[in-house]
């Protein structure tokens, strides 16, 4: 079964986004750039393809999938980006567009765990949970893995990894891809009770 992973820059301090949304205070240098060639090069949008030198004969390393919130999908349609991953499968999550935005998307409309369930059933690679927080604390008994990719800054306040009321879940470190200005942090859903 394919596993949902929630693959997303974090601060050290836990936080995905400002509080008005923005995420311009991630400056990733170089190393990153590298990592994400390596090891998830099919997660860049559409315009970073052509900067990270990324054609269509590099393969998809671990997805094929994108899930998105609205608001998450919104900062790149907002700028009339509307087919924004094109080497994935692109779902919103939204009750309220109505229709989807690009033949390239899907829009789920209602149901979103029951949809997942179902891609997660289906063969290929994983599926990449975008973002953001209220989508992800939807979905989080169905978050198999988090890919985190760790930003060396603080912030103090702004839009949480997982919103909602306190809900232990547990993880498992299962790899550490280090660089000078970020680190991807990989942990697997235990199963465990909370």
């Amino acid at each position: 079964m394919r596993k949902l992973v929630y693959y997303v820059a974090v601060t050290l301090d836990g936080f995905i986004a400002a509080p008005d949304g923005s995420f311009d205070f991630f400056r990733p240098g170089t190393d990153y750039t590298d990592l994400i060639r390596e090891h998830f090069p099919e997660t860049l949008p559409a315009p970073a393809l052509e900067a990270f030198g990324i054609g269509p004969e590099v393969a998809n390393v671990k997805f094929d999938t994108v899930v998105s919130g609205r608001a998450t999908y919104e900062v790149g349609a907002s700028v009339g980006l509307t087919d924004q991953y094109p080497r994935l499968r692109q779902y919103v999550v939204s009750s309220t567009m109505g229709a989807s935005p690009d033949p390239a998307v899907t829009l789920i409309a209602d149901d979103p765990v029951g949809a997942i369930r179902e891609l997660k059933r289906e063969e290929g690679l994983d599926i990449y949970l975008c973002g953001g927080a209220a989508l992800a604390r939807t979905l989080a008994e169905e978050i198999d893995e988090l890919v985190l990719k760790i930003n060396p800054v603080a912030v103090g306040a702004g839009i949480p990894l997982f919103g909602g009321d306190f809900a232990p879940r547990r993880f498992r470190l299962t790899d550490v891809k280090a660089g000078e200005t970020v680190s991807i942090q990989t942990y697997e859903r235990t199963g465990e009770a909370r």
